[in-house]
């Protein structure tokens, strides 16, 4: 299982501070870090949902409020691998959350619901992943 840094929050950015603040009023009672990290994950799906109507619908705030949200999880992801214990995992990670970062923006510039499915695939994927690694450990 990836570790996740628990120092790294003290240096992450707006987004990630957005982030993690959001989730943590929400979920006081969290007992685990592996908890929280299957709740980013699927607070992306859920913000990547409601971007995607907010498109449909030519809502520009909306859209813009939610893609920009999910962007918030998917720094604050970043902020907390640990790359000293996560080694390539977490070189992988980094690097395939930056690139769903930049999908979200351009889907966010063109409103394309294509480039927002393309990231909810990946974080299916990703979901389904720590279930399972999560289950086992």
């Amino acid at each position: 299982m990836i570790e996740i840094n628990k120092d790294s929050q003290k240096g992450s950015d707006m987004y990630g501070n957005v982030a993690h603040d959001i989730y943590a009023q929400n979920n006081l009672g969290i007992e685990s870090p592996a908890k929280l990290i299957e709740m980013l994950y699927e607070g992306v799906l859920r913000f990547n949902a409601q971007a995607k109507k907010a498109i449909k619908d030519a809502n520009i705030e909306k859209r813009v409020y939610w893609i920009n949200r999910s962007i918030a999880i998917i720094t604050e992801l970043i902020s907390v691998l640990d790359k000293e214990k996560g080694g390539d995992i977490s070189e992988y990670l980094e690097g395939l959350y930056s690139y769903e970062i930049q999908l979200l923006s351009i889907a966010g510039n063109e409103n394309d619901l294509a480039k927002i499915d393309e990231v909810s695939n990946v974080f299916k994927t990703l979901l389904e992943a720590w279930r399972e690694t999560s289950d086992v450990a």
